[in-house]
């Protein structure tokens, strides 16, 4: 082997071993998985999930506790798309997996104004197909591919479009409440995980609703991050960074910190708003 060749794949092991030191750090400091656990690795086709799911099998070899993994892929239906790339795969992996079939493409081609965004009712139905499914099969914990710049990108997506301070969270308990969602890649950054998925060489599928669209606002924010990580490298990190170290007195969300209470004298409730805005009602 040459010097070339030993450097090259040198530099393969060290992008493998950070991404699953990444990943297992996620595990461990959300407590993510636990013993006896089985968990549904959501593969949607893309370079996320397939790496998603090769870290968790190579974290289930040594992990401190016994856990189950299943890949679960949803068949949306979509034109042009081979119903035997993922099985072939998985199965030369020898991956357990389970197929599901549902006809979301037609739903949200029919239902969504031409166009309009696709991703919001596309997700939404994905969701639901593979909830319901993870609770008829027994599953503890679903897993999903999301990365740190995921993670990013939705913070200013709900900055810039609908004034929330919001992410995705690394754990989350679904909205009815039947479902822990965990995003082991949290800690992850895109560039990596696709460099990963082109050493590996895995079977990319492509998306044609919402990977098709090219002025979806997701897509906006990643180019002004590109351009920003390109001026200031970094950059990117420390937003997520931010994003684990939240000072709620610093911000100004009334739920999260008793500003009323902070340096009061006196003794029963305050003036409210409408005790404060009586002049100006008086006076108009």
């Amino acid at each position: 082997m040459t010097a070339a060749a030993r450097q090259s794949q040198l530099d393969v092991n060290k992008l493998a071993k950070r991404l699953r030191r990444l990943t297992g750090q996620a595990i461990a400091d959300y407590h993510m998985i636990e013993d006896g656990d089985r968990v549904m690795v959501c593969l949607s086709g893309g370079k996320d999930s397939y790496t998603l799911l090769a870290m968790l099998r190579q974290l289930q070899a040594k992990a401190p506790v016994r856990f189950e993994l299943v890949a679960v892929h949803l068949d949306q239906k979509q034109p042009g798309y081979d119903p035997d790339v993922l099985p072939g795969y998985l199965r030369s992996i020898g991956m357990p997996f389970e197929i599901l079939e549902q006809d979301t493409y037609s739903v949200v081609k029919r239902v969504v104004p031409e166009g309009k965004t696709l991703c919001g009712l596309c997700s939404r139905l994905r969701r639901g197909a593979l909830y319901s499914h993870a609770e008829r099969a027994g599953f503890t914990k679903i897993a999903l591919g999301h990365h740190r710049d995921d993670i990013v990108e939705t913070l200013f997506l709900n900055l810039f479009y609908h004034s929330k301070l919001k992410a995705m969270p690394p754990k989350l308990l679904s909205d009815d409440g039947r479902h822990v969602v965990i995003r082991p890649l949290a800690y992850c950054k895109e560039s990596d995980i696709a460099e990963y998925a082109r050493i590996q060489g895995f079977p990319i599928l492509p998306c044609n609703l919402c990977g098709s669209q090219e002025t979806l606002q997701r897509k906006a924010i990643k180019q002004m991050l590109a351009e920003w990580e390109r001026k200031t490298p970094g950059r990117i990190e420390n937003v997520f960074r931010a994003l684990t170290a939240v000072a709620p007195s610093q911000l100004a969300d009334r739920t999260l910190f008793d500003f009323a209470a902070l340096g009061r004298r006196h003794d029963g409730p305050p003036p409210s708003q409408a005790d404060w805005l009586l002049g100006d009602a008086i006076a108009e």
